[in-house]
């Protein structure tokens, strides 16, 4: 996270810590007082965007066209994700959708 700090502003949306908060505490299985602490970093260390509209026919999962419209709507450089479904597109509005990892290579 640090060097995203000092190279790259984090831009997120509502539904971005949405899904964070979600999958930390789900999936992952963090402590609620954990996970909000995380959100808390985020939220300010990021700037916040209301996601553009994005169509249906975009993406196959419709929790998966928030992630997307915040990208457009913050005019970003990479959408990072562990969204195999998003990382399967390659690419939306010409902005990369890359895992951490290929973000991380990109960085070295």
């Amino acid at each position: 996270m640090a060097v995203c700090l000092d190279r790259y502003e984090i831009i997120a949306s509502e539904a971005i810590l949405d899904e964070v908060r979600r999958n930390l505490g789900g999936k992952f299985k963090l402590p609620a007082s954990r996970v909000q602490q995380i959100i808390e970093f985020l939220r300010e260390h990021s700037t916040l965007v209301e996601p553009a509209s994005v169509p249906s026919k975009a993406c196959r999962d419709a929790s998966d066209r928030p992630i997307l419209g915040t990208a457009v709507a913050g005019q970003v450089d990479f959408l990072v994700t562990g969204d195999q479904d998003l990382v399967s597109l390659g690419d939306y509005h010409k902005i990369p959708i890359l895992t951490p990892r290929a973000f991380y290579d990109r960085l070295v």
